[in-house]
């Protein structure tokens, strides 16, 4: 599947919400956008997904203005104060409740083969928000991957629970490889440390320019960013 956002722009109440914006996710990429503290990336987030609309610009699904189509197929993981998780709640709780919604299987035992699958047995019965950064966003991802028909996922700010970007980047690079069009919404400062296509929020250019590239991507045996793999 193939999103493009062309110009997409989101009022506030006392200004921008969201500079235009203009991307382009496919299937099988991975494609990070790059904005600091409320430069509007949530609501950039609920504009790919069709959950808002935007002020300005068109966000269109395989070449078709469709916001219902895109509700769903694409899943938003993590929005602060939207879908994201209750931190007081154990693994369990979490998982079952994301499968629940997800019309998939959902008792005790489904949720124990779950994670007994992901091989975080020793994680069950810890509260999601002691859960280590890379944990918590493997979960998410996989548990957004869970709805049948899901296409596209857009990880929002997963920075934000840590300042290493390898928290969170082999798992959303892992989505792509399974064919997911990928979005994560980050820092500048994450983007900086790995090689992957980026667009900046408030980047209003054309769709066919290929995304910038960073000089390296840094893994996880690499001490100090900038080394090449």
């Amino acid at each position: 599947m193939e999103i493009v956002a062309a110009d997409v722009g989101v009022n506030g109440p006392h200004g921008p919400l969201l500079e235009p914006t203009s991307l382009r996710a496919r299937s099988g990429e991975l494609l990070l956008v790059t904005g600091p503290p409320r430069s509007g990336r949530t609501a950039l987030a609920l504009v790919l997904s069709g959950r808002l609309r935007p002020d300005r610009g068109t966000v269109l699904r395989n070449g078709r203005r469709n916001p219902a189509r895109l509700r769903e197929t694409v899943s938003v993981i993590d929005a602060p104060g939207i879908t994201e998780p209750e931190g007081a709640l154990e693994l369990t709780e979490i998982v079952g409740e994301g499968l629940s919604l997800a019309g998939r299987r959902c008792g005790r035992k489904a949720v124990r083969r779950w994670i007994t699958g992901r091989g975080l047995d020793e994680w069950a019965h810890t509260r999601f928000e002691q859960l280590p950064p890379r944990i918590r966003t493997r979960v998410l991802l996989d548990l957004g991957r869970a709805p049948r028909g899901t296409e596209a996922l857009v990880l929002d700010c997963p920075d934000r629970h840590g300042d290493d970007p390898l928290n969170w980047y082999p798992a959303a690079r892992e989505a792509a490889e399974h064919g997911y069009a990928v979005v994560v919404v980050c820092s500048p400062h994450s983007a900086d440390d790995l090689n992957a296509p980026t667009v900046r929020i408030g980047t209003s250019s054309t769709i066919d320019d290929p995304p910038s590239r960073t000089d390296a991507l840094r893994t996880p045996d690499q001490e100090t960013p900038g080394t090449t793999s």
